[in-house]
């Protein structure tokens, strides 16, 4: 076997490979001889089918079979062996390999395209400073977050006149039926006031039980999705609902806001969980400073990347690249679609070539147990599982975590996209150790403001 790689620019390259009988033939006539062992011939005994026409019949096929194989594992071999920067697939020579005279050659040449990412190095101490910022908790924050707890676990109570915010059940009717109809519109429905148009909720405010209120329907409800959920009917045909109809009041009902007490503690945390409205406070104020915690990760995480980008210079070959993106795609997109969204596609293929060059450098490894811990804690988070202590419960996170894992449906992307979220988390932990962070102290809305502005 002969291989070689000519550059023809820091970019671009073409891999050539010649293949001659030495590499493929013993392996191509070991499996001929089990074919000739297994397969079965009308006119001949199990295992007696003559040599020369098994080759006939099945030889191309197995060298065919064989130099494909042998190629795969050559380029991707070389790729690793000599740490070419490959962006892209290899994209090989059809026109080479379509000339290929599989009944008479011995010796066999093939030629792959290579689209390369120029050499760079990570230099941390180029970077300059980021600032992770310290989102401070205030009163304001905790107490709008227990406003909206008692708005979330609301109580419902009965009241005599409609007010902003209440919903009014009662019986709807169209009142002139529409042309070719026996009778009009009527059902028995509830009509939501915070879905109604501001300047149409006067004709409902104030008005008490057993009143009717006569209004234009398309005014009151202008969102078709609205008017829809108001009458029962499908949105395809509430645009069709329209004119003058009548409500007659028979019922309202108010969201009366949950008072601070062990019920709402209880609801919000977990029973006895919390005991006093202080504690309440305490809690609320944990989890707001964990979100905002989360929150500045991310953007330094943001800020990170971004001056990576900035200030590591790489070169890609872009035409190899959009061909290659029109190819693998299939005809799915078009060259003005790979052209628009070309720039945002090379930062993500810059990005990961300087991560992975960082995992290299810091020798970043990702083992199967830290892969099933972020799951275990996907699966606690979604199915509400809190207590760690309990064994059964411990038993069965595992499993549904596997499961998840190892799902065969979908060609082990869950486990993929896991073990990437994985990798990415420890390359950045790492470069946040090498570059400078000034930690810096603000309010959620400066923070915000920041955040808005990158």
């Amino acid at each position: 076997m002969d291989i070689a790689l000519d550059k023809a620019s820091e970019t671009n390259a073409s891999l050539r490979i010649t293949l001659t009988p030495d590499d493929y033939k013993p392996e191509v006539d070991k499996k001929l001889k089990q074919y000739s062992k297994t397969v079965a011939l009308k006119g001949f005994r199990p295992g007696h089918v003559p040599p020369a026409l098994i080759k006939k019949m099945y030889g191309k096929g197995i060298l065919v079979e064989e130099i494909n194989s042998i190629l795969g594992k050559t380029v991707s071999n070389y790729i690793r062996e000599n740490k070419l920067q490959v962006v892209g697939d290899p994209v090989p020579n059809r026109e080479q390999a379509d000339a290929i005279d599989w009944d008479t050659q011995e010796q066999f040449e093939f030629s792959y395209e290579l689209g390369l990412a120029s050499d760079f190095d990570v230099h941390f101490d180029q970077l300059p400073a980021l600032t992770q910022y310290q989102i401070e908790v205030t009163d304001k924050e905790i107490n709008e977050t227990i406003e909206n707890l008692q708005k979330q676990f609301h109580t419902h109570e009965h009241a005599d006149e409609v007010a902003d915010g209440d919903t009014i059940y009662g019986e709807l009717k169209q009142v002139n039926a529409p042309e070719g109809a026996e009778a009009g519109f009527a059902s028995k429905t509830a009509f939501p006031t915070n879905k109604m148009a501001e300047e149409a909720k006067a004709d409902f405010i104030g008005k008490k039980k057993g009143e009717v209120v006569t209004f234009t329907i398309e005014t009151v409800f202008p969102n078709e999705k609205d008017r829809a959920n108001a009458t029962g009917v499908k949105k395809e045909e509430a645009a069709d609902l329209t004119g003058e109809f009548t409500f007659e009041i028979e019922d309202v009902t108010r969201h009366q806001p949950a008072e601070i007490n062990q019920e709402l503690f209880d609801k919000t945390f977990g029973i006895g969980q919390v005991e006093s409205e202080e504690q309440f406070r305490t809690k609320i104020a944990e989890v707001i400073s964990k979100n905002y915690e989360r929150e500045s990760s991310t953007l330094l995480r943001y800020d990170i990347e971004r001056e990576l980008l900035n200030n590591i210079p790489i070169l890609l070959p872009e035409e190899f690249l959009k061909n290659w993106l029109i190819e693998s795609n299939e005809g799915k997109v078009s060259r003005e679609q790979v052209d628009a969204e070309f720039e945002e596609f090379a930062k993500s293929v810059k990005l990961q070539l300087i991560k992975n060059k960082i995992a290299e450098t810091a020798d970043v490894k990702v083992e199967f147990e830290e892969i099933m811990e972020v799951t275990r804690q996907m699966v606690r988070e979604q199915f509400g599982f809190t207590n760690t202590d309990d064994e059964e419960m411990n038993k069965t996170i595992d499993k549904i975590a596997r499961n998840y894992l190892m799902d065969e449906k979908n060609n082990g992307q869950n486990y993929t996209s896991l073990f990437n979220r994985v990798f990415d988390d420890k390359v950045i932990e790492y470069a946040k150790t090498q570059v400078t962070v000034e930690s810096k102290p603000a309010s959620f809305d400066e923070f915000k403001a920041v955040a808005e502005g990158r």
